[in-house]
């Protein structure tokens, strides 16, 4: 089981995140239309799960704005942000910052996500919710990259994930 850290206690997770070259586990998100997704809706494409507690924080707000830029150049990837908020919220939130080259995804029906990818924090104030993680995934849904951010207050490599993308 991975730990992470929340302004320098540890939090425990719910396991470890998938290994490089495994094959993802599939996922049931909610978009913002609230539609079910999962890898599927994806097929052909890489892609990069930015994984994040909530929108409404500066780190994860800093993430999803860097990728949203970096995404634009980039036809044959998506980019994916997960986390707990309501779609609504997540609408909100892209509405107002001109987010339109990442797709936010909810876990509000489930938290299977979270267990699957070994992000879900099980003790704290953050329990409940996921860890802040990156996977990269290639057009195959093979794992070719992953980094669990070791506090969850700081901002993910960014230049090792769209390197690995």
């Amino acid at each position: 089981m991975a730990q992470t850290a929340l302004q320098g206690n540890p939090v425990s997770l719910s396991g470890d995140l998938p290994a490089v070259g495994d094959k993802a586990p599939d996922f049931k998100l909610v978009d913002k239309d609230l539609g079910d997704k999962s890898l599927a809706d994806f097929a052909g494409k890489k892609k990069l799960l930015n994984i994040v507690p909530s929108l409404d924080t500066p780190v994860c707000a800093t993430s999803t704005k860097t990728f949203n830029e970096a995404m634009a150049a980039k036809s044959d990837a998506v980019a994916l942000v997960v986390s707990a908020d309501l779609p609504f919220a997540m609408g909100r939130f892209c509405g107002a910052e001109g987010i339109d080259n990442v797709i936010g995804l909810s876990m509000m029906r489930s938290r299977n996500f979270a267990k699957d990818y070994g992000v879900l924090i099980e003790d704290g104030p953050l329990a409940g919710i996921t860890a802040r993680a990156v996977v990269v995934l290639d057009a195959d849904d093979r794992v070719v990259y992953t980094q669990l951010v070791p506090e969850i207050t700081q901002e993910p490599d960014y230049e090792a994930a769209l390197a690995a993308l």
